[in-house]
Order: C-alpha cells, then structure tokens, then sequence
C-alpha cells in the first residue's frame, strides 16, 4: 500500500458532538486508550445484559458494542453465532436490544453504546424509525456489518439526523481508495478488522496491524479500533500500544458460553477479565510514552504517543 502523505478526511465538529467523541476526548487527554467489549443483547438472558454491561463499565470498559441478535450473523464465527441463538431462543429483537439500551441510560448516562449488527432488521423497523428509537434508548453509533458503503447514504442521514455516529468496518484486504470512501462516511470511529475471516479466528499479527494502521492514519484522522483477535490482557496490550481502541469480543462471549450455568460468575468473571486487559493496556501506553519522551521529549505532548490519531474532531 503506497503511504505517501495525503489529505486526510475530518470530521466536522457539529457531527461528532456525541458520547464517542468526547470518551476519545477525555482518554486522549489522559495518554489512555479506549477499551470496547462486545457482548450480545440478550445472549445469555436478557436479565444478564444491564447488569453485565454495568460492571463491564466498572470494569474499565469505555465504550461498549451491543450486538443485536440475528440468525444469520454471516460475519461472525461460531462463538458469536451462538450467542445469537442463545438470545433469540429469548425472542430478542432490535426493538428489545433498544429496551435494554434505555435500561442501562437509567443510571449511565455517560458510557457511549454503539449497537453492532446486520441490516435487515433495520430495514424492516425503516431507517428514520430506527434512527429516532435508537437516539431516544440512548444509542451513541451504529456498526451495520453487511451494509457496502456504496448504498449507505440513506442510512447514514438518517443517523447523522439524530446524532447516531455510523460506523465502518476495514480490513486488511481494503485499498487506499476504498479507506478514503469510508473514511469520509464515518463518524465516532473506524474498526479495523485485524484478521482476515470471521470473529473468533485465531492468530494476531501485531507487527502486520501496525503497518496498516500507519497507512490508514495518513488518510484520517478518525480514531482506530483494533479488534479480532484479541483475547487476553498480552493481546490488547500489544494492540493498545498501536490503536487508540482496543475492541474484544468472541473472548468475552466464549466465556459468558462457558458460564451459562452459573450467571452470577459472568458477573465476576467478564469484569475480572476486563479488568486485566484495562491494566496491561495501561501500562503498555505508559511505557510506550515514557520510551519516546526519553528519545524525544518533544514526541509526547498531552499524553499522545507519536502514530496515535489524537484528532477525533479537527
């Protein structure tokens, strides 16, 4: 991929002024990075979900993906299909997965959520009913997977009408090109797809991520997500010292699977493990910071490590 500098795309100000863009804000303030946990609405009961959403947030969690349950989740490995079927045997929907949403917005009105799912419940609610509903559950940003970028412009000014950041996928195999196509559409922040398959695939190639980030960071100036891939408190470390977000999912979902039994453990367990990776990411961005500040005193400035975006808002 050719790297030569370009101009990069911007967001403007009066459309990131959400949940998102002022969590990048205060983390870019505080030389961290973001941490995003995905877990499925309702998966594996739909009295989990707020309650587990509630101490992934005290867990260190700052923004959250809520996946919508679909029975034909085609980007996703077998972990995350399941939890699909595991939350439609509860007849949850889109409109329930809102409910839940207004749910966690009792007591949070802080923690952006961004819904992650497919089109076709989307489509069958309508665009502008979709968008209100979501703007008044409290949704921050919407990932539809399957939608091609080249048809999303109704979508999209139906967000954008009601302040919801629409947000893309990239992957390894997406040209220059196409990265500025997305770019331009986005908002909130890009997710970079660090395998090439489907959620749940195995192998991270740090040093394969950082490279591409590079490129992708001189065509915007967006904050990116790393997930797939991504497993324990090693793996979001490494990706914490390259992303601004480190985003896990299939790891949480196996072990909510694993716990089906005894729901009070998912309670426990998910934050335990989220706790670690908040841990390790932080130190790895501290010792990253504290190694360029002794090569370079004039490299760190309000915590941002060189590579890093720090410009959500221009």
């Amino acid at each position: 991929m050719n790297s030569a500098p370009r101009e990069k795309v911007r967001v403007q100000p009066e459309q990131a002024g959400n949940r998102i863009t002022h969590c990048f804000d205060r983390l870019r303030a505080q030389g961290r990075k973001a941490l995003i946990p995905f877990i499925t609405a309702g998966d594996p009961s739909p009295e989990v979900t707020v309650p587990l959403l509630r101490a992934m947030v005290s867990a260190g969690a700052d923004i959250i993906e809520l996946g919508v349950p679909f029975s034909d989740p085609m980007a996703d490995g077998p972990v995350i299909q399941r939890a699909s079927e595991r939350a439609l045997k509860h007849h949850m929907s889109l409109r329930h997965t809102l409910d839940l949403v207004r749910e966690f917005r009792i007591n949070d009105n802080v923690t952006p959520i961004v819904l992650m799912g497919y089109l076709n419940p989307i489509e069958v609610m309508g665009y502008d009913t979709f968008a209100h509903a979501a703007r008044e559950a409290g949704v921050d940003g919407a990932l539809t997977v399957d939608m091609p970028p080249e048809e999303a412009q109704d979508l999209i000014h139906a967000l954008r009408a009601q302040g919801i950041a629409p947000i893309f996928l990239l992957a390894p195999t997406s040209t220059p090109e196409r990265i500025v196509k997305i770019s331009a559409l986005a908002q909130g922040y890009l997710y970079y797809v660090s395998l090439k398959g489907v959620t749940g695939a195995a192998t991270l190639d740090v040093e394969d991520v950082g490279r591409k980030l590079i490129d992708i960071r001189a065509i915007t100036s967006l904050p990116l997500g790393v997930g797939f891939g991504i497993k324990d408190a090693a793996s979001a470390a490494s990706i914490a010292e390259l992303a601004d977000a480190v985003i896990v999912g299939s790891a949480l979902v196996q072990k909510i699977e694993a716990l089906i039994a005894q729901p009070g453990q998912i309670l426990s367990e998910i934050p335990a493990l989220l706790k670690e990776m908040r841990a390790a990411m932080d130190k790895a961005t501290s010792d990253a910071q504290g190694r360029a500040l002794a090569k370079d005193p004039a490299s760190v400035v309000g915590g941002r490590m060189p590579g890093a975006t720090g410009a959500a808002t221009p």
